[in-house]
């Protein structure tokens, strides 16, 4: 797909998902070169094209979230589509699902089905909760996720209602652990190459809960159920979000105590280091209101960029809270071409986040955007040894 071989050029990925968590697994090792087709059904479009924001009716999310890939259609939920699936499976080293648990099976194509007929090929099984326990056939979804997970509990401030952030941050977790499910089983391969390829049952559930990280260790040694504390750290001090004289936001965290010391001095408040309150770390989680009182007056009294600018002069971490427009005039973004435009034949030069991560040799690239409702379904089908004739009669039957 891409000119110049990548790092991963000759991984073959046939996307069977919808929505966001799988189909961003496949993406973000499309960026790296992998081969990936995206599959819809001839006569329904993937849901994510629906999800706004849109432009004259342009999907935006789809662009970017199905980059680089070939997109096809495919029924396989009739006899002639899946002895279709089964035909062309071959071609293909990774399989990426989203369906309920039960689905993929329901229409004959279970793993074992599957595997019967490509015994090489890796599966990628993305669910709300996993393909097993009670949960299993629920539906899921990352807000869901996000709250089952026990992240939600954890968010906003003890006096009001948990809160979610602006995203589905459980959809874009899962899709992450998805590719580096995917590569690892893609390592396995290559170093046991007649090994049965491996069925990755992934959770958006367990994506997000396998972040929290202490949060079971705290509990089941100490017994301690950790709450909500707005932006305040739990476990750092100072460390929260602050307002400047010019109504604008700055996060900072002095968890380490010559970071401590050396905001200390630059507040012209040397005093603070040797206080019994704040003389630790965790004095200083003690005793936040009292220091977020003493920081959030010094920040008042600045404007964001000068409050930055006596932040870096003093070695102390910190940072603007930035909106999408400020990081489009970000100098920091600007340089790391963290932002790149890509064309689009819809409507024209488009952004979107560059590769990630960034690799010195061999740096990934996106080429496309998301593909149009079954754009390359003749030219892959062709490729996979169908002739015309084949093709039409495909298409007559509604199979593609």
């Amino acid at each position: 797909m891409n000119e110049k071989p990548q790092l991963l050029s000759g991984l073959r990925i046939l996307d069977l998902a919808t929505m966001l968590a799988a189909p961003m697994a496949s993406t973000l090792l499309s960026d790296f070169g992998a081969d990936v087709v995206k599959v819809e059904l001839p006569d329904r479009e993937d849901p994510l094209r629906d999800l706004p924001p849109h432009k004259d009716g342009k999907p935006l999310w789809w662009k970017v979230t199905n980059r680089n890939k070939k997109g096809i259609t495919l029924d396989i939920r009739k006899p002639q589509g899946r002895e279709l699936l089964l035909d062309i499976i071959n071609n293909f080293d990774v399989l990426v699902e989203n369906f309920r648990p039960g689905t993929l099976e329901g229409y004959g194509l279970g793993p074992e089905v599957l595997q019967a007929r490509h015994p090489g090929l890796i599966i990628l099984r993305v669910s709300g909760y996993g393909q097993t326990g009670p949960n299993a056939s629920n539906p899921g979804f990352a807000r869901v996720a996000e709250a089952f997970s026990g992240l939600t509990y954890l968010c906003g401030y003890e006096d009001r209602s948990p809160m979610h952030i602006g995203f589905p941050i459980a959809d874009a977790t899962a899709g992450i652990f998805g590719a580096l499910g995917i590569i690892i089983a893609c390592w396995n391969k290559a170093k046991n190459p007649e090994t049965p390829g491996e069925i990755i049952d992934l959770s958006l559930v367990e994506s997000v809960f396998r972040l929290l990280e202490f949060l079971p260790i705290e509990y089941d040694q100490l017994g301690h159920i950790r709450k909500r504390s707005g932006n305040r750290s739990q476990y750092a001090g100072p460390s929260n979000i602050y307002r400047s004289k010019d109504e604008k936001w700055i996060s900072m965290s002095a968890s380490a105590q010559s970071i401590f010391a050396n905001f200390a001095k630059q507040m012209d408040r040397p005093e603070l280091i040797d206080d019994p309150r704040f003389a630790t770390n965790s004095a200083r989680v003690d005793h936040a209101e009292e220091l977020d009182e003493i920081v959030a007056a010094w920040f008042a009294k600045r404007t964001q960029n000068e409050a930055l600018e006596e932040m870096a002069a003093g070695s102390v971490a910190g940072g603007p809270v930035n909106s999408i427009e400020d990081i489009f005039n970000s100098e920091q973004y600007l340089a790391r071409e963290a932002i790149i435009r890509v064309e689009d034949p819809e409507l024209g030069p488009v952004a979107m986040p560059a590769v990630t991560p960034k690799f010195a040799r061999k740096p990934g690239a996106v080429t496309r955007t998301g593909p149009r409702h079954g754009q390359d379904t003749s030219s892959v089908f062709k490729s996979l040894g169908l002739s015309e004739d084949q093709i039409a009669e495909l298409r007559r039957n509604g199979v593609i």
